[in-house]
């Protein structure tokens, strides 16, 4: 029996012998240029998140979760701090025990002027490093959302269906998928039409009042996917991208399927809807992990059972200092992560990443304060998201008078305010 022949028994499945017969490809080139500024020196899957983490952690924690070992990253743009986290956070995969990490950037490996044209395209670049590590199935993954999936579940839906890819899904507002590419399937969840963000998206079968729109996961046969790589690699027409040509030809030629994330969604006991997040606008990124600081968030980073895995950096723990009137070191309803000094300063309902230092008489409230930022006396901010980094000058006030505000930073339709350190420098 040949490779592409094999078949999986009900108990392989559940055992997990499919993910470890899987590929993840995780697609991570993309600039992500509605987050503005914060994704001038980095890409959008490096952009930090939670604390601790960066975005494209939590497709990789999925995959490592969901025991999958063999995982290959396609980078493109501004791609050294992604690089430098994957290597730094991510090297423990091994060789020897049949697993495999790789980073691929964009290199000319094709031709010295063809640069990874689209995400299909990233993939042909490296159909020779695929085939080496012999998957049966790949997992194509988009490396900037934030969610937590077991993919080892569509990866069976996969198989038991014979379908010639799988689409991951999620359910939204039939209204609001405006802005996706959606799926319209029929009873059996087969998706016999996709429509790339259109003014009247078709309802479920089940629920006429929501739609199933594209994560921007599939599942492959890796055979079945390389075949179709290297046809549409020979078509001059083709924007060699997955929801552009591959996922809508499959849709009129093929078989497609729509696996929907609340059949995978990974969820502790404390988080009651299926959590996933596009945060591609300084607004969405700002209210996901703002949202962290609620007393039951709707994403649980203390699930045990389902972690996050990350580069874990080597810190002191926090510390917070002073105790006298107006100028006492706390914080209240929110995360402080190691290395942060909160001296003499007031904190509510924020979150600063590893080595920020706020000093005294300063108040933060509704900030996302990135790594290693320094917060001058008496500073007063409100709803920011201040870049990693960045040295607030003693006594700016952030967040009270939104024309001032507008001029001065990035302010978005929703009052948030981006601050890095060229906006500073201009002041």
């Amino acid at each position: 029996m040949t490779r592409e022949e094999r078949t999986f028994t009900r108990e392989e499945r559940v055992s997990g012998n499919l993910s470890r017969a899987s590929m993840a490809f995780v697609l991570a080139g993309g600039r992500g240029s509605r987050l503005m500024e914060l994704t001038d020196r980095r890409a959008k899957p490096a952009v930090y998140f939670g604390g601790k983490s960066r975005i494209i952690d939590f497709a990789l924690s999925n995959a490592l979760n969901s025991g999958i070992r063999r995982i290959c990253v396609a980078t493109q743009y501004k791609a050294h701090s992604l690089i430098r986290h994957l290597q730094r956070g991510w090297n423990f995969l091994r060789a020897e025990r049949n697993e495999g990490f790789d980073i691929l950037p964009a290199s000319q490996r094709v031709a010295e002027d063809k640069w990874y044209l689209g995400t299909a395209d990233a993939v042909t670049q490296n159909i020779d490093i695929i085939e080496s590590y012999d998957p049966e199935y790949i997992v194509i993954l988009a490396g900037d959302h934030v969610y937590k999936m077991d993919y080892e579940r569509m990866l069976a839906q996969h198989v038991d269906s014979g379908a010639d890819v799988t689409v991951g899904c999620i359910e939204v507002p039939r209204m609001e998928a405006t802005g996706f590419g959606v799926m319209a399937v029929d009873e059996t969840g087969r998706i016999i039409d996709f429509v790339e963000k259109p003014a009247d998206p078709p309802a479920m079968p089940d629920n006429p009042d929501m739609a199933l729109a594209s994560m921007g996961i599939y599942v492959f046969r890796t055979k079945t996917l390389v075949d179709l790589l290297r046809e549409d690699a020979e078509d001059q027409s083709s924007l060699h991208d997955f929801g552009k040509d591959i996922i809508p030809r499959l849709v009129k030629q093929g078989k497609a399927v729509a696996h929907r994330f609340s059949d995978s969604c990974v969820r502790s006991g404390a988080e009651v809807e299926p959590y996933w997040r596009d945060v591609g606008t300084v607004d969405a990124f700002w209210e996901a992990n703002i949202d962290l600081t609620d007393f039951v968030p709707s994403l649980d980073i203390y699930d045990r059972s389902w972690p996050i895995w990350t580069y874990g950096e080597i810190t002191p723990p926090s510390k917070f200092i002073h105790d006298e009137d107006g100028r006492r070191g706390m914080a209240t309803s929110s995360l402080v992560c190691d290395g942060c000094i909160v001296s003499g300063a007031r904190i509510d309902k924020s979150l600063l990443f590893t080595g920020v230092m706020a000093h005294s008489y300063g108040y933060l409230s509704q900030a996302v304060v990135l790594p290693y930022v320094t917060i001058g006396r008496k500073a007063h901010l409100n709803k920011v998201v201040i870049d990693r980094g960045v040295v607030i000058p003693e006594g700016l006030v952030v967040g009270e008078e939104p024309e001032e505000d507008a001029r001065r930073f990035r302010r978005t339709e929703n009052g948030v305010c981006l601050i890095t350190q060229p906006m500073i420098d201009r002041l």
